[in-house]
């Protein structure tokens, strides 16, 4: 049986239980992945905006009922 076979038949309890020990070993051990270019650009891109002023920001409450109504 593989591990996400093994993982599927966890209790949810134990798949919290899991995901902590994984996020805290890999806090611990491993360095932070290199970011992606195309993730490089859109963050670029959004910084030449609001220098241009040309960003749109909107409030979070909107956002995130936007976000809401999207997934609808």
């Amino acid at each position: 049986m593989d591990v996400i076979e093994q993982i599927q038949k966890l209790s949810l309890h134990e798949k919290l239980y899991v995901m902590e020990a994984l996020w805290d070993d890999i806090s611990r051990t491993e360095t932070a992945p290199d970011v992606p270019q195309w993730h490089k650009d859109i963050i670029d891109e959004r910084e030449r905006l609001i220098a241009e002023g040309k960003a749109r920001f909107i409030d979070w409450e909107d956002a995130k009922e936007q976000i809401r109504q999207a997934v609808r």
